[in-house]
């Protein structure tokens, strides 16, 4: 079969399986709101007399939904009309589709007679558009006397209700009617192919909404729902000046959502004796622990002042200066499914960029901020993995809830497995005290080591399964990962935003840790190696193409691409010095001729920092950090700089002047409550992407955390 046949059928088989993966999952989540609905069932059944609901459902709650979205828009235009599916398909690889998330809140008066009144309003975010800026929405390709071929788009950007909501509770259950206002604001796109003339309009929507749902409880204070929602927003008409066309359109939604809710209070009401006796009888998650709930929203402003530049290039950081900020919510939910083993999904939500657009420094200022951003909120599921724990003996150790962790007595020595999709550094180049952006260092080379460039789509997260050997005081793991589908720096590598869909290009990463005493002390020493596979570039070809055939680096290095190894290696160290003090330190070394895939363009790294406990001035709950990085790069990574090459995130144009990029960062957090802190951070960033005619730049952010 020829080539590009073969690649045709397996993009088709790699578009149903996303499809069916999607379904499956749908699958699944309905089948656990199945489980729970028949065991909360079943404590009803126990129950010999007739009860009252054992949750307060009385007051307020807030939460969040995310599901899957359809519909229908109609649409015409002066000389052409037609109609329109909303419903995109799930692609599992870029996480692209017309699936949602959003937040709710609301409030419940629950009547003598188990009639439930309610009000309600929610937000709800669209998944990131793919390539094609499509997200849910319409899409027509046609031909008209006026335009010729041409493609008009409508994709949803927001969009939100405010209902009342009238329900019945027996059992534990609500069953429920809503309905009332909504509204959405979407973007409309009308472009003619010939002359490339494109109009992008936006357009508010307003109209009603109408749907069912059913609610039960979950845990103490949480319920989990159910609901269908029909959304109809009218007729509305819309000009496209620079087309000189009109187009009058309807729009109609369908959601399916799945959501969680806390309600305010002890979530707990009244009930008989004798009932109470009875359905504490019965099976309940909360009884088991089997299900755990906790979250974050981070908030950072960055920004920093002029900086001196003879020039800037495609991948500067601005010299006039910037500001950007980036907004984040997650859900991390888990459920323990049999003897060690647990389920987690993270769905989050996501808005802003980062400063410069994420370009401009190797040892890029934020963390928060991902390769990609809009100023719209998106929805992504970051997170979803299966967890295995087996026991091998020794002294148990006490662990308390946490993110993605339940409370446990793990032994020892024990063997862990995860399988699915996460972070590759949320098992690998950790450190207690320089890892974790919402709550210390923001610096991409801070966190992590800037040499590592472990795989990851735009976001940082990837497919993959890692196996975790911990035996007295070493741990071995090892891993094995999908790359994004393209390099992110050169030529030709919009797809880097998603994940490779044929799993041909991969890294292998592994890691062995000691831990240690020294002077009384904990502390832990770990190396960590990775080997990357797959169609990346050599530099010094790049740069030769250059010099010989006139041709721009960056698309030389593209079409240089074909099946190379890149190794690196690192070491990282964490030592406490004492209860309040800890000091942490990473160097690094990678293959510098070929190009970096996922994270940052770095080839040599080192950096020391320590991290300071407010307890020694009487602020236990703040934190007092300091770090000092230098980056380097291997002589063809700089040369194809040099010669104006684009990279990951850098890429001035020119390198006139190459010099080691030098970081200092600072940061202080100050804890309004045990759970949400504030802090401040400041950078100098000293000749940012190498580049000596460049900078300083000072950069200075503020970050609000909130945790539960």
């Amino acid at each position: 079969m020829p080539e590009a046949a073969q690649m045709n059928m397996k993009a088709r088989l790699l578009r149903t399986a996303s499809l069916e993966s999607f379904r499956g999952f749908t699958l699944l989540s309905a089948l656990a709101f199945a489980t729970l609905a028949a065991s909360a069932a079943r404590a009803a059944d126990a129950a010999p007399t007739a009860a009252p609901p054992l949750l307060a459902w009385d007051g307020f709650y807030v939460g969040g939904h995310m599901g899957y979205a359809g519909g229908r828009s109609n649409w015409s235009g002066p000389d052409i009309s037609g109609s329109s599916g909303l419903a995109k398909p799930i692609d599992t690889f870029t996480e692209a589709g017309s699936f949602f998330a959003g937040l709710q809140g609301g409030y419940n008066l629950l009547l003598p007679s188990h009639v439930l009144l309610g009000v309600e309003a929610d937000f709800t975010f669209p998944a990131y558009p793919d390539l094609s800026g499509q997200t849910t929405g319409a899409t027509a390709n046609f031909i008209s006397p006026s335009l010729g071929p041409a493609t008009y788009m409508e994709a949803v950007q927001a969009s939100g209700t405010a209902r009342g909501r009238v329900g019945y509770v027996f059992n534990d259950w609500l069953l429920y009617a809503t309905g009332g206002f909504a509204w959405t604001r979407n973007q409309q796109t009308l472009t003619q192919i010939s002359s490339g003339t494109t109009d992008s309009p936006f357009l508010w929507r307003a109209g009603w909404a109408v749907g069912a749902g059913v609610e039960v409880p979950l845990i103490a204070n949480w319920t989990a729902r159910l609901e269908y929602l029909y959304s109809n927003f009218g007729s509305k008409s819309v000009g496209f000046p620079n087309n000189n066309e009109v187009f009058r359109s309807d729009f109609a939604l369908q959601t399916v959502r799945l959501g969680l809710n806390y309600h305010f209070g002890d979530g707990k009401a009244e009930a008989p004796s004798g009932a109470t006796e009875a359905r504490s009888a019965g099976w309940t998650l909360a009884d088991e622990d089997r299900v755990s709930l906790h979250g974050q929203a981070t908030f950072v402003g960055q920004g920093y002042p002029k900086i001196r530049a003879t020039s800037n290039g495609p991948n500067s950081l601005p010299s006039a200066g910037d500001f950007r900020q980036t907004t984040d919510v997650t859900l991390y939910a888990g459920l323990r499914l049999w003897r060690g083993a647990e389920l987690w999904v993270n769905p989050e939500i996501d808005q802003g960029f980062g400063v410069g657009n994420t370009h401009g420094a190797a040892g890029y200022p934020s963390a928060e901020a991902y390769k990609l951003g809009d100023a719209f909120a998106y929805a992504r599921v970051q997170r979803y993995f299966l967890r295995q724990f087996v026991d091998l003996g020794g002294e148990t150790q006490k662990v308390d809830a946490d993110i993605n962790q339940f409370a446990g007595e793990p032994t020892r020595n024990r063997l862990v497995f995860t399988v699915g999709k996460f972070g590759v550094v949320d098992i690998f180049d950790t450190n207690k005290y320089a890892n974790n952006p919402k709550t210390d260092f923001l610096n991409w080379s801070a966190i992590n080591a800037g040499t590592f460039d472990y795989a990851g789509d735009a976001w940082g997260f990837t497919y993959g399964a890692a196996a975790e050997w911990y035996q007295d005081r070493w741990t071995v793991r090892a891993g094995i990962f999908d790359l994004s589908a393209t390099p992110a720096g050169g030529a030709l590598s919009g797809a880097a935003y998603g994940l490779d869909p044929n799993l041909s290009q991969f890294q292998a990463v592994g890691e062995i840790e000691e831990r240690h005493e020294f002077l009384g002390q904990p502390g832990k020493l770990k190396v960590t190696g990775f080997l990357s596979r797959g169609r990346m570039g050599n530099f010094q070809d790049a740069v030769n193409a250059a010099n010989w055939l006139g041709m721009d680096p960056s698309l030389a290095l593209a079409l240089d691409r074909k099946f190379r190894n890149r190794p690196g290696v690192s070491a990282n160290l964490e030592q406490q010095v004492n209860e309040s003090v800890g000091f942490f330190a990473r160097a690094g070394y990678t293959d510098g001729g070929v190009e970096p895939w996922d994270f940052a363009d770095i080839d040599r790294t080192v950096q020391a920092g320590v991290s300071i406990s407010g307890k020694e001035w009487g602020r236990p709950d703040d934190t007092l950090g300091f770090a000092g990085i230098v980056n380097g790069l291997a002589n063809s990574h700089e040369a194809y700089l040099a010669a104006g090459g684009l990279g990951i995130l850098i890429g001035d144009g020119q390198l006139p002047v190459y010099r080691l990029e030098k970081i200092v960062e600072s940061y202080y957090n100050y804890a309004l409550t045990p759970n949400i802190k504030v802090g401040l951070d400041y950078q100098l960033i000293i000749d940012p992407g190498y580049n000596g005619t460049r900078g300083p730049a000072n950069l200075l952010a503020a970050r609000l955390h909130w945790q539960f």
